[in-house]
């Protein structure tokens, strides 16, 4: 399957007309224009009416369209903003889908995978196709099932259930303008509760600014929302129960504050970050405990092997995670890419623990990760940053990260967060199998406690940073260098150059240079290097000597380096210090200097930092 994240707003107030449901649908969808951005659309229902607007390219141009042609008031509103994969982005492909008739629309996150039989129906009884997409023919099936009942909720639960693949939809009907109906399978959609009104987004930071009171929706449930009521019914038409809970996170979280790109702003909530997600952490005697744990203390201390499962960034905070838990547990750890690891037939059971991270928690090939996983009877920790998500809801174990909402696509302090949810795990599990006492637990957790104020110092150095990344706007390919845990941070420092400034840019581990990376190096090529603190002396010399070995081959070298090392002045071009930090946790303040970097040559090269091209912020199909 192709992948695609889409944006979802509902909305649903008084009776009386307004222009309250077209902006407020406009101001949620401009905070999950994140979501995607190669169209945007909205539809209004009011007065027996329905009437919709759409438009290629962000969401700027829809708001042009609705100033020229403005969209009469109305009680009910749904939007969408779209990444393009079942038809190309244009303005005919871009959400809402209206049914033949146009008492329809429907908006839709995910792809129907049996779209092509539906069509092949769908035409073979006479239904032109306007668009190239998969949706439209699920509002063409919604038209035809509303007819037969006379109600939209049963209407979408008849077209659900002919319905394969993933999917949130969304429907609007000129005929029940005072209800808006929604779906979902294996894609993101949560409600938000309001006094009189009552919302629908993909993200709760759709309805933020509205209301913090929200309603998670499960799997292959359709809700039904109205101005006062929320109904909530399974695949089988029977009554079910949302789970209610609290935003933690108010609409200032989601803007800018003041800097010019939303990741520079999430650079800087890093050390706020690592600091929530590490707040709260112990019961009243001390010891550690997991947001929601359903797994018994004697299954975990009988797990004789531990898998993660994560893509991207998240994968990259999975290898540091194997340095820190088998160092402190002494716990085999692999590190799979989830969309790998249920197609090698993995060796998982019983005695497993797989940890999955996901930023979203609605990754979906992490979520058929720890589906196989589960399969296989292995219990599955989920290491989320979003509430109620499917991931979460769907593993035995949760530790939620608190980094609030991450709305650059690049991951920042979603990283920083999971790297510190990682060591946590890593100290919980050696609490529990009782390999640490409790006052060296409590220990490490000190010297984590210290880690926000130590990113603070990093961030101090911004300026420097960014004035390297401006003069380095010409340069057409970057490698990066690493040993232990420097190496997944190489990686992550890679990543983010290539998806930001859309350059060749490569992490390797220091050690495999001779082994075939050293060829690549050339008079002025730009090679960082991670160091690690010269309190491991051994480790410390070699990526010394690999300084050395690039620098004399006429490579521009530019270290990262803990304070008060001074053996790396000789060889060094460039160098960004970080405070001294213990060996595991220095990937939390040396990776900081690398995503200024990232961002400020993205920025110099006058590219979109927020949005990369051909990217989307979480993927939620396979």
């Amino acid at each position: 399957m192709l992948a695609r994240m889409c944006g979802i707003v509902g909305y649903v107030g008084p009776s009386s007309p307004s222009s309250r449901p077209l902006d407020l649908t406009l101001e949620g969808l401009a905070r999950l224009e994140y979501r995607g951005y190669d169209s945007a659309g909205v539809a209004v229902a009011g007065a027996g009416a329905l009437a919709a607007a759409k438009k290629a390219g962000k969401l700027a141009n829809l708001r042009g369209v609705l100033e020229e042609s403005p969209l009469p008031e109305g009680t009910a509103a749904i939007g969408h903003t779209r990444w393009a994969t079942h038809g190309g982005p244009t303005d005919i492909n871009a959400h809402p889908h209206l049914s033949e008739d146009g008492r329809l629309a429907v908006i839709h996150n995910g792809i129907i995978e049996n779209f092509a039989a539906l069509k092949a129906e769908l035409e073979a009884e006479g239904v032109s196709f306007s668009s190239e997409t998969d949706t439209e023919a699920v509002a063409h099936l919604l038209s035809r099932a509303y007819t037969a009942s006379g109600d939209l909720s049963a209407a979408m639960l008849a077209v659900t259930a002919r319905l394969e693949g993933a999917f949130t939809l969304l429907a609007l009907h000129a005929e029940q303008p005072g209800t808006v109906v929604a779906a979902r399978r294996n894609s993101p959609l949560v409600v938000g509760l309001g006094e009189g009104e009552n919302f629908l987004g993909s993200d709760v930071a759709a309805f933020i600014s509205a209301t913090k009171e929200a309603m998670e929706i499960g799997q292959d449930q359709v809700v039904t929302l109205t101005a006062d009521a929320v109904t909530v019914v399974d695949a089988a038409g029977q009554p079910a129960e949302g789970k209610r809970f609290t935003v933690d996170w108010d609409a200032a979280a989601a803007v800018k504050g003041g800097f010019e790109t939303f990741m520079e702003k999430e650079i800087h909530d890093q050390p706020k970050a690592v600091a929530d997600t590490l707040l709260g952490r112990h019961d009243e005697a001390g010891n550690l405990v997991l947001d929601e744990l359903r797994v018994d203390e004697s299954v975990l201390r009988g797990v004789d092997k531990i898998v993660v499962v994560a893509c991207g960034t998240a994968a990259y905070a999975g290898h540091v995670a194997k340095y820190a838990v088998e160092h402190w547990c002494r716990i085999p750890v692999e590190v799979e890419l989830a969309h790998e690891f249920r197609y090698r037939d993995p060796v998982v059971n019983v005695r497993t623990l797989v940890v999955a991270i996901s930023q979203s928690g609605e990754t979906m090939d992490t979520l058929m990760a720890v589906r196989h996983a589960s399969e296989q009877g292995a219990k599955v920790l989920a290491i989320v940053n979003t509430h109620g998500s499917t991931i979460a809801r769907e593993a035995d174990a949760v530790l939620y990260t608190h980094a609030g909402p991450e709305v650059a696509v690049a991951s920042t302090k979603a990283f920083l967060a999971q790297i510190t949810a990682c060591y946590l795990l890593g100290l919980y599990l050696s609490q529990v199998r009782g390999y640490k006492y409790p006052d060296e637990v409590a220990g490490y957790l000190e010297e984590l406690g210290k880690l926000p104020g130590k990113i603070e110092q990093v961030l101090e150095q911004e300026e420097d940073i960014k004035a390297v990344a401006r003069a380095m706007q010409s340069n057409t390919s970057v490698l990066f260098l690493g040993r232990h845990v420097g190496f997944p941070v190489a990686m992550e420092g890679a990543l983010k150059l290539k998806e930001l400034a859309y350059i060749h840019a490569e992490g390797f581990a220091a050690g495999e240079l001779k082994h075939g990376p050293i060829a690549l190096i050339e008079p002025g090529q730009p090679v960082f290097v991670i160091v690690p603190t010269p309190r491991r002396p051994l480790l410390h010399q070699k990526v010394v000597s690999n300084i050395q070995e690039v620098r004399a081959r006429g490579a521009r070298t530019l270290v990262i380096a803990e304070e008060g090392d001074e053996s790396v002045e000789e060889f060094a071009e460039v160098i960004f210090r970080v405070p001294r930090t213990p060996t595991l946790m220095m990937p939390l303040v040396t990776v900081v200097p690398l995503q200024i970097f990232a961002a400020e040559l993205a920025a110099a090269k006058g590219l979109d930092v927020d949005q990369p091209r051909n990217l989307a912020k979480s993927v939620t199909v396979e």
